[in-house]
């Protein structure tokens, strides 16, 4: 009986062991139960499971859990836990479940780089963060965060899978000899002929689920009916399907074609897979899939075979009398519009000897199919298209309601409230909000009573997810800011309120009065005046979608890259619709023509913002807004009717302003009895909002430096403050921009 010890559970601090399967403990402690350095541990609490352990800076009698660990164990912060060393053999095989994005995006090969060197057991969660605190023997942990980071995104940090299985049963260790793959699909190791159909999970009536080159759960099919916000699009292709399976000589007399193609567009994570599967289903037919960049990362010769047979297998199936729907995922990795390597031409080829087959459509899926090879479009191949677009409010809201229905909710949980914070958010997004809700009401529960997930829960889990269908780097983080909350500047509010939410919120009014709504809105004003700050301001109130960009950021030096950019951008706005485009710097992007010396780009991409903005394909629920401090300096065609047509002038602050921008950004900054904000925000003419701030800022600083333990700023620190913060406004572009406004103002 190996020697155990009780101890205090709490929850690790450090961001170095987090999610990483990792318990700290004294030295002492490790001594006494005979451990050394990263050598496994079972934990019992409500439930036993393994980990690996390290010496920790805690007192003798606590033991350091990381979350997952340590809801693992099913224990919350200050619980028991009894600690024992434990008996673990390498892993023959592990079987795992996890989220439909991460079945889809990694493959076995992918997530046995990722679990190297960690203890599992059956039951656990299982964070795909490498453990290299301490690397196993032939681990690369930088190349397992990069591959896996190139396969989900930003989400891979917090994505987590359940481990469903271990060979041999109890503790295991992952080891690179270790067979890694999903339930109910194959795993590294084992050959799975194309066609074979993985045992289902559970017994449906609906016909089996065919995958190929990815590894995936057989679950049953979603009924179109129920695919929340794209029913309309499953119907459509239901349509389509029964037409080509059931009455193919009636197309044909009406000069028709029985073949069916159809390129299946939308964001990240919106569900176009999940559409193509229930549709499938809905025509009783089965499914074969083919993922795209899990083949184009093959070798030519691996990646042909994996091509025939998975199109093999489907017209095989078809030829047999088998209604069959063929699914290419994500083909813009097969057939990518730039370059298209050799595989392409071949690809094309057998797809259009299969679309051909009696029996057999296809469905292709991609988020960018400006990036697909044209020659898929021709019409023998794909020649229908769907689109799918990002949830709106109501069908977020309805969303949660759908997944939280078997979760244990807190009373006064108002879900349209969460939906409201979750503007760009599909599916996977959402199912990421509930599994993060759940590990914060898990910490908190202290065991009396029945778990249950608050609102706050859900708040706190819709700021820690980014959305998938949107990157990081075009998002705009409004923090939660509203106009309500921007003090003074009322006509400025009043006019951006008019000009950008009122098009998107009440549009039935501008159709009734037989008007347009404005197309764009340009603000302008010196730097340092709020205009970014009213920007995330105007998205928070109305709850929209918005991408930002700064203008330099669109400009390549490579032909036609800049223009593609520009399209990529506002094609992100209509699937993301109502949405807001924020062009930051707007006269870097679009500069007055014929006057730049950088080979006619900038020109050129002038051309493609016009095009877009007053183009052929009208825009649709989406407002562009551009900043800048150089009003002159953008070209002219931008700023009349019809693109950036109103513009909005944002002054610099006067006394009072000045005044509210102080007291809210010193709302957290203690200050003393002798701070007189109204008096010193009547003092500080020619500063901007920024420098306000910054005043403030260096007050705080300059207390610390008298003292670290000091209490609050004093009207001393102020005057010591001020005379180390000038003010930035440049009079002469100051008396530029009020001249500039005056002529807009008296313009026709």
């Amino acid at each position: 009986m190996p020697p155990s010890i009780t101890l205090v559970a709490r929850l690790a601090a450090s961001p170095a062991d987090a999610r990483r399967g990792v318990v700290r403990l004294h030295p002492e402690v490790l001594d006494a139960l005979g451990l050394r350095s990263w050598d496994a541990v079972t934990l019992t609490g409500a439930r036993v499971t393994t980990a690996l352990v390290a010496p920790g800076d805690g007192a003798p009698g606590q033991a350091t859990l990381d979350d997952v660990t340590l809801s693992n164990a099913g224990l919350t912060d200050g619980a028991a836990v009894v600690v024992a060393p434990a008996a673990v053999e390498p892993a023959r095989l592990v079987r795992l479940t996890g989220s439909r994005l991460a079945r889809a995006a990694l493959t076995p090969e992918t997530v046995r780089l990722a679990l190297l060197g960690k203890v599992v057991t059956g039951g656990d969660a299982v964070s795909l963060l490498p453990q290299d605190v301490e690397p196993a023997p032939g681990m690369d942990a930088p190349a397992a965060r990069q591959r896996v980071a190139g396969a989900l995104g930003s989400a891979w940090t917090t994505e987590l899978l359940t481990v469903a299985g271990v060979e041999p049963k109890g503790a295991v260790a992952v080891r690179p000899s270790t067979v890694v793959g999903w339930e109910g699909g194959p795993v590294t190791g084992e050959t799975v002929a194309a066609g074979t159909a993985p045992a289902p999970a559970t017994t449906t009536a609906r016909p089996q689920l065919v995958t190929t080159a990815v590894p995936a759960v057989a679950e049953p099919a979603v009924a179109p009916e129920d695919l929340i916000g794209n029913t309309d699009a499953a119907r459509k292709l239901v349509e389509w399907l029964e037409l080509t399976f059931d009455r193919p000589e009636l197309l044909a007399r009406l000069g028709g074609s029985a073949r069916l193609g159809v390129l299946l567009t939308g964001p990240e994570g919106v569900g176009k897979l999940t559409l193509a599967r229930s549709t499938a289903a809905a025509v009783d037919a089965q499914c074969v899939e083919l993922a795209g960049p899990g083949t184009a990362a093959l070798e030519a010769a691996a990646a042909s075979q994996r091509v025939h047979e998975a199109i093999g297998a489907a017209r095989d199936a078809a030829r047999a009398g088998t209604r069959t729907v063929l699914v290419v995922t994500d083909v813009e990795a097969l057939l990518p519009a730039a370059t298209p390597p050799p595989l392409a031409t071949l690809v094309l080829d057998v797809l259009r000897d299969a679309v051909a087959t009696p029996n057999l459509a296809m469905v292709a899926t991609t988020s960018a199919p400006e990036s697909v090879d044209p020659r898929l479009r021709a019409p023998d191949l794909v020649d229908r298209a769907l689109g799918l677009a990002l949830p709106d409010l109501r069908t977020r809201t309805e969303l949660l309601r759908r997944l939280l229905a078997a979760v244990p909710l807190a009373d006064g949980v108002e879900l349209k409230a969460v939906a409201e914070r979750a503007p760009g958010f599909v599916v996977a997004d959402l199912v990421a909000v509930r599994r993060e809700a759940a590990v914060q009401a898990a910490l908190r529960h202290t065991g009396d009573g029945e778990a249950r997930i608050g609102q706050q829960d859900l708040l706190d889990a819709v700021g820690s997810v980014r959305p998938i269908s949107m990157s990081s780097s075009d998002t705009l983080q409004t923090g939660g800011i509203t106009l309500d909350q921007v003090g003074d500047m009322a006509e400025v509010k009043q006019a951006l309120t008019e000009a950008v939410l009122w098009p998107l919120q009440y549009p039935d009014s501008f159709a009734r009065l037989g008007v347009d709504a404005p197309r764009g809105v340009l603000v302008y004003g010196p730097p340092g005046c709020g205009k970014t700050f009213l920007l995330r301001a105007l998205a928070g109130t109305g709850q929209l979608n918005v991408l930002s960009v700064k203008g330099a950021e669109l400009l390549d030096k490579y032909v036609g890259e800049s223009e593609r950019a520009v399209r990529e951008l506002f094609r992100k706005a209509a699937d993301a619709a109502p949405a807001l485009v924020f062009l930051d710097e707007v006269d870097a992007l679009a500069p007055r023509r014929g006057q730049s010396s950088d080979s006619g780009v900038a020109d050129r991409v002038v051309a493609a913002l016009l095009t877009e903005l007053d183009g052929a394909e009208p825009l649709r629920n989406v407002i562009v807004v551009g900043a800048t401090n150089r009003p002159e300096l953008i070209d002219p065609a931008l700023l009349r009717p019809g693109r950036l047509e109103r513009l909005v002038y944002v002054p610099p602050p006067d006394a009072e302003a000045r005044t509210e921008i102080l007291r809210a950004a010193g709302r957290n900054t203690p200050l003393a009895d002798d701070v007189d904000l109204a008096a010193l925000g009547a003092e500080l003419e020619g500063y901007s909002a920024a420098d306000c701030a910054a005043v403030l800022r260096e007050a705080a600083l300059t207390a610390m430096r008298e003292s670290l333990d000091a209490a609050e700023v004093c009207a001393a620190h102020i005057a010591a403050a001020r005379a180390k913060v000038p003010a930035s406004l440049d009079p002469a572009q100051l008396a530029e921009l009020e001249s500039y406004a005056e002529r807009r103002r008296g313009a026709p």
